[in-house]
């Protein structure tokens, strides 16, 4: 068998392949969280979230709501610099990231059981 007759059977076992892959996980809500970014993201969303009263006055002066914080925690960048992970038992994540065309930058508590928005700056 020649390489052309290979390369093509190969690139047809490929497309068949990701079309059953695309229509096995399509439907489903999967997610490829593997980075230490991602991670931290995810684990923050799926905690139930409080708001200091400064970050909640802070979202009323500048006419936004809880839902810009939903935002942040999806396709926010949290910066580990700025973090403060060395703590046992709630870690503080810096999170920045736009927000309804607003560039927003928030501090976050990460305990085992809640995450609370601790500081929120929105320019």
């Amino acid at each position: 068998m020649n390489f052309a007759r290979r390369l093509v059977f190969y690139i047809g076992g490929f497309i068949i392949g990701l079309i059953l892959l695309f229509f096995f996980l399509g439907g489903k809500k999967t997610s490829c969280d593997y980075g230490p970014e991602a991670r931290t993201l995810k684990n923050i969303r799926i905690k139930p979230r409080y708001f200091s009263n400064n970050v909640l006055s802070k979202l009323k002066e500048k006419g936004l709501d809880t839902s810009s914080v939903t935002v942040l925690l999806k396709s926010g960048d949290v910066l580990f610099s700025e973090s403060n992970t060395d703590l046992d038992s709630c870690k503080i994540y810096v999170i920045q990231g736009v927000a309804f065309k607003r560039k927003c930058k928030m501090k976050v508590e990460n305990c085992n059981d809640k995450a609370t928005i601790l500081e929120l700056q929105v320019n």
